[in-house]
């Protein structure tokens, strides 16, 4: 179930790197600036926080980053989340570098601002790059393993210590120590001496010459 999950999730982190990721980063590239003048440095070398564009542009990549480094940092999320659509990546930054041609028609809706955008972090690199950070939880062998199995190896772990003589079982806690014995009281009217044998009386009773001749 979890790395069912883990796909459904994958399909999530593709489209948002796809959609808002690749529309962010086609904006971003065209930095706006001023009418008229041909300078060298975006927004005519003033500031880009007053533009809202860019402000839109820039939360589109951090959301995207955002998403894409907690499918990676967290233990609970199943590897396929980030994997699946870095290896795509991967696969598609190396059919750029086997055939550009090849790997540029395969870009959908390259018309769109998505496409081109896509199309623009193909070309330089920023796919390839993110493809690496996203695999790198299908290499952890940890993340493939439940935490219930990981907890329960980390229990059993516990039940022993180890010495210089090699490995024992850990000695019993000190609350169950400290416990005495539930034991049940016992009536002190069952606890009556026992005066004579029930034998001894009965031939005392039954041959009284007998203890005489003795």
């Amino acid at each position: 179930m979890r790395h069912r999950i883990g796909m459904v999730l994958a399909v999530i982190m593709a489209g948002v790197l796809f959609f808002p990721g690749a529309w962010g980063y086609l904006r971003l590239l065209r930095l706006p600036a001023a009418a008229g003048h041909l300078s060298r440095l975006p927004g005519d070398g003033g500031s880009l926080i007053a533009d809202d564009h860019v402000l839109i542009a820039l939360a589109a990549i951090v959301g995207t980053g955002l998403l894409a480094g907690i499918l990676i940092a967290v233990p609970r999320v199943s590897p396929l989340a980030a994997g699946l659509p870095g290896l795509l990546v991967l696969g598609w930054t190396g059919l750029y570098l086997v055939s550009v041609r090849q790997a540029v028609d395969l870009i959908p809706l390259r018309s769109d601002p998505f496409g081109a955008g896509f199309e623009a972090m193909l070309f330089n690199g920023i796919l390839g790059a993110a493809g690496l950070a996203m695999i790198v939880p299908m290499l952890v062998p940890s993340r493939w393993r439940a935490r219930r199995t990981s907890e329960n190896e980390a229990a059993g772990v516990d039940d022993f210590t180890s010495g210089p003589f090699g490995t024992t079982a850990a000695p019993a806690s000190a609350e169950s120590a400290d416990q005495p014995a539930n034991l049940s009281p016992v009536p002190t009217e069952s606890l009556e001496p026992l005066t004579a044998a029930p034998w001894y009386g009965a031939s005392s009773k039954a041959d009284p010459a007998a203890g005489e001749r003795r």
